[in-house]
């Protein structure tokens, strides 16, 4: 099996930012000859059932239980990836409404400290007219305001627009640059800690790898001291890694003995960029 036909992060709609139906994925990844897979949608479990469902028609296509879950150490958010894990157990439900009810607290807000950064009339109540539970994402705010028939007038969209150096993943680009960790549109979420989320995973049968590094700026001592924290492996080959970060955490992975994963980190129209399988030692430029 070559990496071409494993993809170990790939998005559902249960995630907030997803847009495909597990069993949609499912079909897709059999199409593209893939042999193994994990859904790992953002906090949630919730797809998972229906992936392994569609995986019973899906000759040689293998779909490993897993989530995403967003973590803390030391002040700043990562991302943990668990496979093979327990996925009926409670816990991760709880997580996830958790999250939920978080997210329903931060909608306005978020919605409010955008249009104050960037200095652009929002229509809050549009926006929540079409958020799917009350939650309002950073690309859902990306979207509207882009599909806008006044777009072009405001210079700061300009670069996310056709033709401009951030219009590959215009939604995500805007997300990245206003409502990521220490973004003007940023509003605190309370997660587990890493110690928490590897424990969660550890109790329920699966492994932890830490996904993208390279997009959270995760290396040096920083890196060593997150894999100290009984992480069992890193996600290697990411569509954020170019070839140098590919190298760098091989090594890291291979000195402790972890298992080196591939993930496409897969969202559909969000990150159009990001293909089914299509980590590479190449990257995609698209983490900055």
């Amino acid at each position: 099996m070559n990496k071409s036909e494993i993809d170990l992060h790939i998005h559902s709609n249960k995630s907030m930012d997803g847009e495909y139906a597990p069993s949609e994925i499912v079909k897709a990844c059999m199409e593209r000859g893939m042999k193994l897979i994990a859904i790992t949608d953002h906090n949630s479990v919730r797809g998972i059932g229906e992936a392994l469902e569609a995986s019973k028609a899906a000759e040689g296509l293998r779909v490993i239980p897993g989530i995403e879950l967003d973590c803390s150490y030391k002040g700043r958010n990562y991302h943990l990836l668990g496979y093979g894990i327990d996925y009926t157990d409670e816990r991760y439900a709880h997580i996830e409404q958790n999250i939920i009810e978080q997210e329903q607290n931060a909608a306005r807000e978020k919605i409010r400290l955008f249009a104050e950064a960037a200095g652009i009339p929002v229509e809050e109540d549009e926006i929540m007219a079409s958020a799917v539970n009350g939650i309002v994402t950073g690309e859902q705010i990306a979207e509207y305001v882009l599909e806008r028939g006044d777009a072009e007038n405001y210079v700061i969209l300009r670069p996310y627009l056709a033709g401009g150096e951030k219009s590959d993943m215009p939604d995500v680009r805007i997300y990245w640059d206003y409502f990521s960790e220490g973004k003007p549109a940023y509003v605190p979420v309370r997660y587990l800690q890493m110690a928490e989320a590897v424990k969660l995973i550890h109790d329920t049968g699966g492994v932890a790898v830490l996904a993208h590094p390279g997009q959270n700026h995760a290396k040096g001592d920083i890196l060593e001291e997150i894999l100290s924290e009984e992480i069992d492996g890193i996600e290697v080959f990411s569509s954020y890694h170019n070839r140098t970060d590919v190298e760098y955490y091989l090594a890291a992975a291979e000195k402790r003995h972890l298992l080196a994963t591939c993930g496409s980190d897969f969202h559909g129209k969000h990150k159009p960029g990001i293909e089914l399988g299509g980590h590479s030692e190449q990257g995609s430029g698209a983490a900055e």
